[in-house]
């Protein structure tokens, strides 16, 4: 039996214009949770916190950190573990060209310095063989950010959209189709602004799903203009904007932006270089480019937004609180106590089996989905992993 090992981030952003209530909470359970029910020893769980001056702070390299060292000392037999409470983003493509019209999917830590979905897959592939990395992200735009994992429940991925899109383009046999997808749309919208209207029906609620109906909701979208304000703060600049965001990260941050945002400047560089130009040596250096300059690049489009990962990581987990398009809610209930709303259920779901009961990775999003629903929530927690993964147990 190997060791059982976790890395756990809760990030509230307080005093900032994207404050958070519930995520310093959703780590606390989650702690708790991982070592009366899953028995892991206290020392092996990491925990990175704003307004938590015990923790270390929960800047981007420090999380990064955190997660190569979880990686970097994984043995066949280990239990890797990560849960991440915090804003999600999607950051626009920002190369210029005309065929780069994806987005990135990323988290947002406390400093501004965002980690990127491609960063999460070249994490998880460093896993060994005969270890298994679980990844929780309740944060808004979470699907897929263990890039080109299949996915097993939800619709972020291409060949879903595509579904979508071939379902969307059938006539409706009625109007009540066409009802119940504006019925849809307007929850969405509501919610995002903290409205959550009552599902319809008589159904008996549980005392917990009565109390979570009765709680006000927050989203965990940041929106890019408040970012753009928060990024500002953070680096002293006042002209960052679409366009210059990356840029922008990599000269604050330097060595420490991730390597997806230093493959960027680099790809930039290299196809804006005049030809007898000596952008990739001393002069990068004098720049202060030399960390983007030792990336490799194999060209422009690698570093396009939504740029899909070549291989696909074999020992990844990734439940998800919401898929891309859509977002995750902070909830706070009526005595005051704040969590994630799939930080929640999920507590809600393991609360519901004795201890060392097995729930698998399925069981367990499916559960979380039906008791959001119940709740009247409109974001749809994912999973995305491996068939074999699928139904093995959460966790361990």
């Amino acid at each position: 039996m190997g060791r059982k090992r976790a890395v756990l981030v809760g990030i509230n952003y307080p005093g900032t214009e994207g404050e958070l209530k519930g995520c310093l909470n959703d780590v606390a359970r989650m702690r708790r949770c991982l070592v009366d029910r899953f028995g892991f020893d206290d020392a092996d769980i990491r925990v990175l916190a704003d307004a938590d001056q015990s923790t270390p702070p929960p800047t981007g390299a420090n999380i990064r950190l955190e997660l190569e060292r979880l990686v970097g000392d994984a043995q066949p037999g280990d239990t890797l573990f990560f849960h991440y409470s915090g804003h999600g983003l999607q950051l626009p493509p920002e190369t210029g060209q005309e065929d780069d019209t994806g987005y990135d999917e990323c988290i947002v830590p406390c400093d501004t310095n965002l980690i990127k979905d491609q960063d999460f897959t070249e994490l998880v592939r460093k896993v060994p063989d005969g270890c298994l990395f679980t990844m929780v992200s309740d944060s808004c735009h979470s699907g897929g950010l263990i890039d080109k994992t299949k996915e097993q429940i939800g619709n972020s991925t291409k060949q879903g959209k595509v579904r979508q899109r071939q379902r969307e383009m059938r006539p409706p046999s009625s109007g009540a189709n066409m009802c119940a997808s504006l019925i849809g749309a307007v929850r969405g919208a509501l919610e995002y602004i903290g409205i959550r209207l009552p599902r319809r029906g008589n159904q008996k609620q549980s005392a917990d799903e009565a109390k979570a109906q009765a709680a006000t909701v927050a989203s965990r979208s940041l929106p890019l203009s408040t970012y753009i304000r928060m990024l500002k703060q953070q680096t002293g600049k006042e002209d960052v904007g679409v366009g210059s965001i990356r840029a922008t990260l990599f000269h604050h941050f330097g060595e420490d932006a991730t390597p997806k945002i230093k493959k960027f400047v680099k790809a930039m560089l290299t196809r804006n270089a005049k030809p007898d130009g000596d952008e990739g040596g001393d002069q990068a250096d004098a720049l202060g480019l030399g960390p983007a300059m030792q990336e490799e690049v194999r060209g422009v489009e690698e570093v396009y937004a939504g740029a899909a990962a070549r291989v696909p990581p074999r020992n990844g987990v990734l439940i998800s609180g919401c898929q891309t398009d859509e977002n995750s809610s902070d909830l706070t209930m009526a005595d005051g106590a704040s969590y994630g709303a799939l930080s929640n259920a999920i507590q809600a779901v393991l609360a519901e089996e004795k201890r060392g009961k097995v729930v698998t990775n399925r069981e367990l999003v499916l559960r979380a989905r039906g008791l959001l629903s119940k709740q009247g929530y409109v974001q749809k927690p994912g999973l995305y992993c491996s068939d074999e993964h699928a139904d093995a147990a959460f966790i361990c």
